[in-house]
């Protein structure tokens, strides 16, 4: 049974600071042209470690956009969200004052949050003792509080909270947002996901969970979801915030609208701390909630943005859970991990693959999977390798999955008025 069709959700603003961009235009410009934003580490000396490479963000300057004093008392992950809250506001139109602002609330998603910060403070403490420590670490290291710069920056007055749920954070946050206009609990919100996480402790814990990719040789190579030769994952950074709307809020300002936001499906595994359930099963469950809900069949999907870690594991079962959900279907839907380009923005990723999903849609266009150079006989989808791929894209599909056994979908379709 489809969902009740009086509380429709659009996409009327997106906001992106990525490895391959600071702004919509030239992440997706990047994406179509098939262009890695993964190279060698530059905040810190990364020789000591077995991976040395990351998907940075490039020529960020926070005091282009924000108060000096405010800057310093947000860590990165933190500004990065303000930031693409307040590209995302704009580009919705959406001026926020004392007549709406107890209607639009704010949902930022984080896997980590202020690690950068928690970081440094554990040296400062080691090095000069407890009475150095910042009064400001615990609000910029809580992740909670990439939401609650976002409100207190845009005066939003509406629900204003984080999610936490590993990788699916940004997409979990979006879902959430999702279901809240859609019941009416609210009429906009200001969601998804920043992620800050390139720092020494990251990289070691993550190496150390062996979830990297090794490949210092050639790190534009490193990300390859679904090839044969893939050894890891990417950690990358950013964040990405769509501006949701009730399909009535909207229009009665005029708003520009991007996509329709259609259905969200959450699911756990109950298998494990890190890997995904056997077959991918939980992520398939996920899909098919996903698609009940929007009253959608396989057969309706024309994109499948793919969580497509490039982890052996990960791939295998995603493309296992596509076709156990979409049957013969899954060999016609395109399906592409944007991961091969952007590295894994963890609890971001969602987010800005959901905002990938709806450029999709609106520009007729699907990103490819880059260096996917050697098949895998165990994924043997159309990931469009290489090269973007022109077309309408009416509906696409987008997959999250998380350490902990989080499995999230979004569906996305292009709006008819």
């Amino acid at each position: 049974m489809g969902r009740n069709l009086d509380n429709r959700v659009v996409v009327t603003g997106i906001g992106i600071i990525s490895p391959l961009g600071l702004d919509v235009e030239s992440t997706w410009k990047a994406l179509i042209s098939g262009l890695s934003g993964v190279n060698h580490i530059t905040f810190f000396d990364p020789e000591p470690f077995e991976t040395r490479f990351a998907a940075e963000v490039k020529g960020f300057d926070p005091l282009a956009y924000l108060d000096r004093k405010d800057a310093k008392r947000m860590d990165r992950c933190m500004q990065f969200a303000v930031v693409a809250s307040k590209k995302a506001v704009e580009g919705a139109n959406l001026r926020i004052d004392e007549t709406n602002s107890e209607d639009i609330g704010v949902i930022i998603g984080s896997g980590i949050g202020g690690i950068t910060t928690l970081s440094q403070q554990f040296q400062v403490l080691a090095e000069k003792g407890p009475s150095r420590v910042s009064p400001f670490l615990i609000p910029m290291m809580i992740s909670d509080m990439s939401s609650g710069q976002v409100s207190i920056s845009l005066g939003a007055k509406g629900p204003n909270f984080c999610t936490t749920s590993s990788c699916s954070s940004g997409a979990d946050a979006i879902g959430v947002a999702f279901n809240m206009i859609a019941h009416g609990d609210i009429q906009a919100v200001i969601a998804g996901g920043s992620e800050a996480p390139i720092t020494p402790i990251a990289l070691a814990g993550f190496s150390a969970a062996g979830a990297l990719s090794k490949r210092n040789d050639a790190p534009q190579k490193a990300s390859r979801p679904f090839d044969a030769q893939r050894d890891g994952f990417v950690i990358g950074e950013g964040a990405t915030v769509l501006v949701l709307e009730s399909l009535p809020f909207a229009m009665k300002r005029n708003a520009p609208i991007l996509a329709e936001l259609v259905s969200y499906g959450a699911t756990g595994d109950a298998y494990h701390i890190t890997q995904p359930a056997s077959n991918g099963e939980g992520g398939a469950r996920a899909m098919r909630i996903a698609l009940k809900r929007a009253g959608l069949e396989p057969k309706d999907i024309d994109y499948i943005n793919a969580h497509g870690t490039s982890t052996p594991l990960n791939d295998k079962f995603e493309t296992m859970a596509i076709k156990a959900v979409f049957g013969e279907e899954a060999y016609r839907v395109p399906v592409s991990s944007t991961k091969s380009m952007t590295g894994h923005l963890l609890g971001a990723s969602g987010a800005l693959e959901a905002a990938i999903c709806s450029l999709a849609i609106q520009r007729g266009a699907v990103p490819p999977t880059i260096n996917l150079e050697y098949p895998d006989p165990d994924c043997d989808l159309d990931y469009v390798p290489h090269l973007a791929r022109r077309g309408q894209v009416r509906t696409a599909l987008s997959n999250s999955f998380g350490f902990g056994g989080h499995n999230s979908c979004l569906i996305f379709k292009k709006y008819e008025g």
